[in-house]
């Protein structure tokens, strides 16, 4: 039966960091990153995240006004580079505030039922 909650446990928690993606992105991009490092800088922070997740998150992004984005060649081949724009800006900074508040009501929930 332990197992049943482990698995089970799993995949709440996937659901919770799901839910966050869009405020783990947006964080990690006040300067340009193309996708794969932005998936390593996310990865290496405890985020790790799918490509077959983020590319199409980052696509989604830009369409919601939320970043800009370029194609540069450099030492290699030609990569797209996303970066939050001012809307990005803006939703970021009231995304961060909700989850302060956010983190700060659940751990008083938690605390008060420990």
């Amino acid at each position: 039966m332990q197992k049943a909650h482990s698995i089970l446990a799993a995949k709440l928690e996937q659901e919770l960091r799901r839910g966050v993606l869009i405020l783990a992105v947006l964080s990690q991009l006040k300067d340009p990153q193309y996708g794969y490092s932005l998936r390593q800088l996310l990865g290496a922070q405890g985020m790790p995240i799918e490509e077959g997740t983020l590319y199409p998150l980052l696509r989604r992004m830009e369409e919601q006004g939320l970043l800009s984005s370029e194609w540069k060649i450099e030492d290699g081949p030609p990569r797209r580079y996303y970066v939050r724009n001012q809307q990005g800006n803006d939703v970021y900074r009231d995304l961060s505030a909700g989850w302060r508040a956010l983190v700060g009501t659940i751990d008083k929930m938690m605390t008060e039922a420990a």
